[in-house]
């Protein structure tokens, strides 16, 4: 075991639901913190997977989506993303891809899996690139108003460091993608699209 798994847990006193609908579920537990203190937390249980997708062409080109953002109120510039499927998520990610940008690819990597704002949510998201794009037509969903945005994967990536790409799992695939671009472990035909 290493020192911070020796550390003290939380303990769980009681727990209930506190709400539920088809995509979250709010769970309140009484706890007893790691320093022995009582105290009350709430976790919101995701019921699906976050799936992310960085499309790249073989011009070095990428697709952002654009969108309203409901819980802040705020325009955002992300690559395209959704809830998915535990079970396979580059089928859901294959999913995805089709209906926010209308491009189906001919290869796919993992490239991250990361947790979501880990002390409020168990949400867990899987990211990969995409590559041999096929172009055909998008297919939102009927709630989304999407815009759809075709960079430099390079710009993408800088867009990522200046803020203007402030969803947290398109900031990461990003950069993410570009340190394994510079590490060469990604395809070289992609990797060039990093790297220069």
């Amino acid at each position: 075991m290493t020192e911070q798994q020796d550390q003290a847990v939380w303990q769980v006193v009681a727990t209930r639901d506190v709400y539920d609908n088809p995509w979250i579920r709010v769970v309140e537990h009484d706890v007893i913190d790691p320093n022995g203190n009582p105290g009350l937390y709430g976790v919101v249980r995701v019921k699906g997977l976050a799936v992310g997708i960085l499309p790249v062409d073989h011009q070095g080109m990428t697709w952002l989506v654009g969108q309203q953002r409901f819980p802040r109120d705020y325009y955002s510039w992300e690559l395209p993303e959704g809830g998915g499927s535990f079970e396979d998520p580059q089928d859901s990610a294959e999913r995805e891809l089709l209906e926010e940008t209308g491009l189906k690819a001919g290869g796919w990597q993992e490239i991250l899996r990361m947790d979501l704002s880990n002390a409020i949510t168990d949400e867990q998201a899987i990211g990969f690139i995409a590559w041999d794009l096929e172009e055909g037509m998008a297919q939102p969903e009927a709630c989304e108003r999407l815009e759809l945005r075709r960079v430099p994967v390079r710009e993408a990536v800088e867009m990522a460091l200046n803020g203007e790409i402030v969803d947290a799992f398109a900031q990461t695939m990003l950069l993410k993608a570009d340190a394994l671009a510079r590490r060469g472990i990604l395809p070289a035909g992609l990797a060039l699209h990093f790297t220069g």
